[in-house]
């Protein structure tokens, strides 16, 4: 198993998890005064979007994501029909936030059960932001995963800029594999093509603010869920805190918003360059889905 693949992987769902305690608090003197730095994985509020979650449980995104990772096992490869269903039977009587993309994607399948026209107009980083399982997979077939990064992501969230948002970041993450430093993988994805203007400029912007505070860079392109804020934040994350994953993620938690999202785009990235020495053992540990995300990396592979 390739120790920098799995990392990808592992540093994305635990960056979803110490999201979770305070992921949707825009307010970060709130987050200061509810948790304190957050350094550890929490529970949430009673007053969260995520009350029915325990410490350790990923947010939604984490769970599709997690249920991604599944279909690929199950079917040694992605498949859309298979994760369809899979991703339909996760939101049988789920016990966590149903938000509205996939409430219309839900809506769309029980009319027409058509994966490939169901998805929601969402221009949300949560749909392009689950996808480490696809480039572990995939991690030596490039073609294969932009292809799938594009279908899984469009099943959800089918719109223009989220689905660039994702082969930017499948193709990003996948030059770091292939040996690349996050910066210049980075400006190769964008060489090689973001099809939504608008994404492209905030992302070069985003490229040049290493030596700038992550809270007002963060706040400044907008804490909220949208590619278009979510990206460019998670970008800053990954540029600002190139060596230092455990900084990152922390950043991230306590700059607010979207933090879930963010994290699991930053955490994919530097995961993927700095290994499984970067992630702190306890957080590690402390995912209550630790010992089923091993198995299944450890399941073989194709790609």
């Amino acid at each position: 198993m390739n120790d920098k693949a799995a990392s990808m992987v592992l540093a994305s769902f635990t960056a979803d998890s110490l999201a979770l305690g305070a992921h949707w608090i825009y307010d970060t003197n709130e987050i200061t005064n509810q948790f304190g730095l957050v350094d550890k994985l929490i529970a949430p509020l009673p007053t969260s979007y995520h009350q029915h979650k325990q410490q350790g449980d990923f947010t939604h995104y984490g769970d599709q994501a997690f249920t991604l990772l599944t279909s690929l096992s199950q079917h040694n490869g992605f498949d859309l029909q298979a994760f369809s269903t899979l991703w339909q039977q996760l939101f049988v009587d789920y016990n966590g936030y149903i938000d509205t993309a996939t409430k219309t994607t839900l809506a769309n399948l029980q009319k027409n059960g058509v994966p490939e026209s169901c998805g929601s107009s969402s221009t949300d980083l949560g749909g392009a932001a689950r996808i480490a399982p696809l480039v572990f997979w995939y991690q030596n077939d490039q073609e294969h995963l932009v292809e799938a990064a594009t279908q899984q992501t469009s099943m959800t969230h089918n719109h223009p800029a989220t689905i660039s948002g994702a082969v930017f970041i499948a193709r990003s993450a996948y030059n770091i594999l292939h040996g690349l430093s996050p910066v210049a993988a980075m400006e190769e994805a964008l060489n090689e093509g973001v099809n939504d203007l608008d994404l492209d400029n905030r992302i070069r912007s985003a490229l040049d603010t290493q030596g700038k505070e992550t809270e007002k860079v963060i706040k400044d392109f907008g804490q909220a869920c949208t590619i278009a804020s979510a990206l460019p934040g998670a970008v800053h994350l990954v540029v600002k805190y190139e060596n230092d994953l455990q900084a990152a993620l922390i950043a991230n938690v306590m700059a607010g918003g979207d933090s879930a999202a963010r994290g699991l785009t930053a955490g994919m990235l530097l995961g993927a360059y700095l290994g499984s020495q970067a992630i702190p053992n306890e957080w590690l540990t402390g995912l209550n889905k630790h010992q089923q995300l091993l198995s299944l990396l450890k399941q073989e592979k194709r790609g």
